[in-house]
Order: C-alpha cells, then structure tokens, then sequence
C-alpha cells in the first residue's frame, strides 16, 4: 500500500479506538472514523501468533485493503486482526473486509 494512505501515528489509532465505529467479523475488526483524507492502520496482536504469522496477516490484509482503496469513502480506517485470522487465507481475510466495509457503508456512492 502506498505511503500517503498509511496511518503511523499512535495519536492516530489511539483516536480512532476511542471514537471510531466499530464492526467485526469472525477473523478481523473494522474501525472507522470520518475525516479529511484516507488513511488505514493495521494492528495485529501478539495473542494472534509469532512475528512470522503478524506479518503475513498484516501483509494480506494491507493486500485486501488495497484492492478497494480506489473506492473508499476518506477517513482513518484501522483493521484489526482476531486470532481466527492465523489460519484464515488470503480468501477469507479479503472477503471479509468486504463484508465489514459493505455493513458500515463505507463505499462512495457511484454517481450516474
């Protein structure tokens, strides 16, 4: 994913955890908050596995993300991981994220 739509601060994902609007799945949680530009944050926890397995995971899912960049609503989206996301594939995680981002109505309408 492209620098200028990754989130690194911690001020940032600690806002986004206080306010943001929560909905969850069986291997991932979406938080969402309105704001100005696009910015995403993934979190994976030590409870999920190893360095290896948060790697991987974070890579799939910054991979799912980028799919549907292009037609996201701006605001700070963090995605955080469950440990079922271990030994969910790449399929599921996508999908997923999809479903979350459907249920909380995060697409831009398309304009005719």
């Amino acid at each position: 994913m492209q620098q200028q739509f990754r989130m690194r601060k911690n001020g940032h994902f600690q806002r986004v955890y206080k306010k943001g609007k929560p909905a969850s799945a069986r291997e991932i949680t979406l938080l969402y908050l309105k704001g100005p530009k696009l910015l995403a944050g993934f979190s994976v926890s030590k409870k999920v596995g190893g360095a290896v397995t948060r790697n991987l995971i974070k890579r799939r899912l910054r991979a799912a993300f980028r799919e549907e960049l292009p037609k996201l609503r701006p605001g700070l989206y963090v995605i955080a991981a469950r440990p079922a996301a271990a030994e969910a594939p790449y399929q599921a995680l996508a999908k997923s994220l999809r479903y979350l981002l459907k249920k909380q109505q995060l697409y831009q309408e398309q304009s005719l």
